[in-house]
């Protein structure tokens, strides 16, 4: 019998010890215990992992402390963008959106992709109406702003302007020469995603991935997050991951995926597999980041090659586990 669990991320960057209050980690701690006690209790009633990632992402993104849904960062233009996707380890049925602006949670609209269309994956105006033909709550685009996330589109205007910078970081800008910073990230080298990966009962698996993107990005960027082989993949043979990072090279790498075809034609443990992709294969062009992945077998990785990233884990019947540094 397996023993069902679940894994979260919160994004992965360059952590500074020194500007992260006590404060400041127990409200980012609790936070993703909360939501992994949420992913956990739909796995010990028998729910699926499905089921289970579609609640911790629905969370996360609900959650303003990550870069998803409200609270998500700003677009150079001022506006926002959101990408999710989500994968199926059972069937590899899977769906994904990507440039939605009033879609309340984009996780709901990747599932609805992945069980009533016969598409993969839906962009800007035709995800919307699609979104909406779903019965999807829609609402007003300044849903998703907060006052620290404009604080950081308005610096890195000011700062870097042609520089597109990843999620906290530009929170970490915000709070330079603040006594209480409002992210305890370096303001450079932030990556922002959330995602959700879980094996349940039956052994099967799935993960789900949703991000804002990146600040002050160029209109119409999408990142690997929506990309199904390069942010997120699952499969019962193997595995199932969800990433943060630089999206780019993520991409150029089919990250999520490679991890999953070590696992499948070379015999590597997950935890092999994870670790020559973070550590060994991204760093090759320059790839920062990390992801969080799980097997059939119940094993979890959460390999990061950034100073931290806020992620956990959480097997039934035991307490949650989570951390931000090494």
């Amino acid at each position: 019998m397996i023993q069902p669990v679940i894994a979260i991320h919160g994004g992965a960057g360059a952590m500074s010890r020194a500007a992260m209050s006590p404060e400041k980690e127990q409200e980012y701690l609790s936070a993703l215990e909360s939501i992994l006690a949420a992913g956990q209790a739909v796995l010990a009633r028998g729910g699926s992992a499905l089921d289970a990632v579609t609640e911790a992402v629905r969370l996360l993104e609900d959650c303003p402390l990550f870069n998803a849904g409200h609270g998500a960062v700003f677009t150079s233009a001022g506006t926002h963008e959101l990408d999710a996707a989500i994968m199926d380890g059972a069937t590899l049925r899977s769906g994904a959106i990507a440039n939605v602006h009033r879609v309340r949670n984009p996780v709901f609209a990747a599932r609805k992709v992945m069980e009533n269309s016969k598409h993969v994956f839906f962009v800007g105006e035709g995800a919307e109406v699609f979104a909406q033909q779903e019965g999807l709550e829609l609402v007003d685009p300044s849903y998703f702003s907060t006052e620290a996330r404009r604080e950081q589109l308005l610096r890195v205007q000011r700062e870097t302007p042609e520089a597109a910078v990843l999620d906290h970081d530009g929170q970490a800008m915000v709070a330079r020469g603040q006594p209480a910073p409002a992210d305890p990230l370096d303001a450079d080298k932030k990556f922002g995603t959330v995602g959700a990966v879980a094996v349940d009962a039956q052994g099967n698996l799935a993960a789900a991935t949703s991000t804002g993107g990146i600040t002050n990005k160029q209109v119409g960027r999408v990142g690997d997050a929506p990309l199904i082989g390069a942010g997120t993949y699952a499969s019962n043979k193997t595995c199932a991951v969800s990433t943060t990072g630089t999206g780019e090279m993520f991409i150029r790498m089919v990250a999520a995926y490679d991890v999953a075809a070590q696992m499948e034609y070379c015999g590597a443990s997950l935890e092999a597999a994870a670790d020559r992709v973070v550590n060994e294969k991204l760093p090759t062009i320059g790839g920062k980041g990390g992801l969080v992945a799980v097997d059939a077998q119940g094993n979890v990785a959460l390999p990061f090659n950034t100073e931290g990233m806020y992620r956990g884990y959480a097997r039934v019947g035991e307490k949650p586990v989570t951390a931000i540094y090494r």
